[in-house]
């Protein structure tokens, strides 16, 4: 694995050109006869002059030094260099160091080929024993160099210096971070000792050596992490996401969101922290380290939601998926965006910005979808009573929960309008809009979907042949989709502007109903500001007479009518009863007496005040309470005519 040539740093290559062909012959020595070198001999090298400067000499005692070290050293030893015994793991580093700085030394002087042969076998038997180490620390180390002990170890390691972690005091180490457990403390020191391997044999030359064994290991690591977490390296294909229920992909897109939040804030992060720490000497390996180990995996999480955006829209609830999905990528950007930040990371930025797009796309189409299908929405069936249609619930169901998402639709939305040719009339925009505080993307685009729903309803009010009932059915449904606004995200997001346009628009639907449903019952008694002359008793029987009509003919229609709301309910009773009881009263206290003595007088005088307030709370309840009420799950496919 190791090279066969040494590295030579760039500086010195002026000086190589002045060794001689026979010394570039002895020098580069093929690594498969690298292990020769621990019998190599210290004294075997070339005789010295005379008179050795001091640098010559000290140059010559490194390398005696390291041959000593290395050679004790070498691979055929079975211990671990790093775990049996620190500091020598120490001196066999800074005997490397010094070995490299003899060899720079010794290419500078024509007289030692001999010492830079035996310079560079101890190098390369020094590289395959800091390569064995780098391989058996990786190894050792998979469960203790996950990325939580990774991000703590590191913390712990910033507080603490080098020389605490490379000690060989196990009470200093302590006393360096007494709060760490000792899974941090054992991934501390491996941490520190990669990086020193690391450091030692970048600097030596051998960087594409260690960084092999890294990729491989760490690779490893990742794939089985994204494994565990159930993210498949094979994705599923849009076809077959088709094919899934609509409960089953949002149970799949529950996992999903679940295990892309663990991939970007603890797998690929603590991937990416470990590899800029092991990798410090040099910015380009920990690039390609780390998208060499990532990019697959991470391509292959980030492709799942395009995957879903591209698949048919069967249902108009897949849109939340489409949100769950928008929302969750948009959430973990920040992250994603700085733990892929290398320009080889791009193809990873690129899908889930396409990812993003593909379920933008899906968003918006999806709510067109809904707005023609509220539109053309064709039944002709009455509810029973003037009650709320289940196109009003499905569409408020559908319209709150989406404003349960209203920071994905603000970003999917954008500035986007509503269509500019509107089929409704101009009367429907009659709000106020402040200049100074304009409606958002969200608040218009939910606005314009209700008011959508409240012109269908219009049309549906129109397939009663009673007028009133028609108005009783639209303050009903007006008043439920109110409700839905009071109580849910809406109402923060259109405003009390909103609600109180439309609060006053019910009051106005029940007055109109008032007047249609009860005009008859109150001009069928005189009126008592009229200058009207004394009625005989004749006169008296034909009013009673006609108010009982007028009154059972009212009471029998709209005992059957519907009022679902207790609330709207007792306030549209208390307008009618205010209206009618004093006045109805009044004239029955004042002509009663005329009537005495006449035969059938229960049959003239068939309500008594007190009887009109118990006759009125029969109102409104609808044939059967029970089932005067829709059921408030109702699906959003009711919008379609079945």
């Amino acid at each position: 694995m190791l090279s066969t040539v040494l590295p030579l740093p760039k500086t010195i290559s002026l000086n190589y050109l002045f060794v001689s062909e026979s010394l570039m012959a002895t020098v580069f020595i093929p690594s498969s006869k690298a292990s020769s070198a621990s019998s190599f001999s210290v004294h075997q090298r070339t005789s010295l002059p005379r008179l050795t400067p001091l640098s010559e000499t000290t140059m010559e005692e490194s390398v005696d030094h390291a041959h000593a070290i290395i050679t004790k050293w070498d691979t055929k030893s079975p211990a671990s260099l790093f775990q049996e015994n620190r500091k020598e793991g120490r001196e066999f580093l800074k005997c490397v160091k010094d070995l490299r700085s003899a060899m720079h030394f010794f290419l500078t002087q024509k007289w030692a080929s001999g010492n830079l042969v035996l310079a560079q076998q101890l190098m390369q038997i020094a590289m395959k024993r800091l390569e064995k180490e780098f391989f058996e620390i990786l190894s050792a180390n998979r469960d203790r160099l996950d990325p939580d002990s990774v991000k703590s170890s590191l913390s712990w390691r910033s507080s603490s210096s080098d020389d605490n972690l490379a000690s060989d005091d196990d009470d200093e180490i302590n006393v360096a971070g007494e709060s760490i457990t000792q899974v941090e403390r054992v991934s501390a020191l491996a941490m520190y000792d990669l990086k020193a391997i690391a450091d030692c044999m970048i600097g030596c030359g051998y960087g594409k050596e260690c960084v092999k064994i890294y990729k491989i290991i760490r690779k490893s690591i990742v794939d089985e992490g994204l494994y565990h977490i159930g993210i498949e390296r094979k994705s599923c294909s849009s076809s077959q996401i088709s094919k899934l229920s609509l409960q089953d992909l949002s149970h799949k897109i529950k996992h999903w969101v679940g295990a892309a939040t663990i991939a970007v804030k603890t797998l690929f992060n603590g991937e990416r922290i470990l590899c800029d720490h092991v990798f410090s000497a040099s910015d380009s390996i920990t690039e390609s380290s780390f998208t060499e180990i990532t990019k697959e995996g991470a391509k292959n999480l980030f492709r799942f939601p395009e995957l879903v955006a591209r698949t048919k829209r069967s249902s108009l609830e897949k849109i939340f998926c489409f949100l769950d999905l928008h929302e969750a990528i948009s959430n973990l950007l920040p992250e994603i965006e700085s733990i892929f930040s290398f320009e080889s990371d791009s193809a990873v930025r690129l899908q889930v910005s396409s990812s993003l797009l593909k379920l933008s796309e899906a968003v918006t189409a999806t709510l067109s979808e809904f707005e023609s299908a509220v539109q053309k929405n064709s039944s002709k069936t009455l509810v029973t009573g003037g009650g709320i249609h289940p196109l009003t619930e499905s569409s408020m169901n559908y319209i709150s929960s989406l404003a349960d998402y209203d920071g994905a639709l603000s970003e999917i939305l954008g500035d986007r309008p509503v269509p500019a040719q509107s089929p409704f009339p101009e009367s429907y925009f009659d709000s106020p809009k402040s200049m100074d505080n304009p409606p958002s993307a969200v608040a218009v685009r939910l606005a314009w979907l209700i008011l959508v729903l409240l012109c269908r309803l219009d049309g549906k009010a129109e397939l009663y042949k009673d007028v009133s009932l028609s108005y009783l059915f639209l303050a009903n449904n007006l008043h439920f989709v109110l409700e839905k606004v009071c109580t849910t995200k809406l109402r923060y997001i259109l405003g009390e502007e909103w609600i109180f346009k439309h609060e006053k628009k019910v009051k106005q639907y029940s007055a109109n109903y008032e007047v249609m449903g009860w005009s008859k019952v109150f001009s069928s008694l005189p009126d008592s500001n009229s200058n009207v002359p004394a009625m005989s008793p004749e006169d008296v029987k034909e009013w009673f007479m006609r108010f009982n009509i007028a009154f059972e003919e009212a009471y029998r229609k709209q005992t059957s009518w519907v009022v679902q709301d207790e609330k709207l309910r007792d306030e549209m009773k208390v307008s009618i009863a205010k209206k009618l009881v004093p006045a109805y009263g009044e004239f029955y206290e004042k002509h009663i007496g005329m009537l005495r003595g006449e035969r059938n007088l229960e049959v003239l005088l068939r309500f008594s005040p007190h009887d009109l307030g118990n006759y009125l709370s029969d109102l409104f309840h609808g044939p059967s309470i029970s089932g005067s009420s829709t059921s408030s799950s109702s699906s959003s496919q009711s919008i379609h005519r079945k």
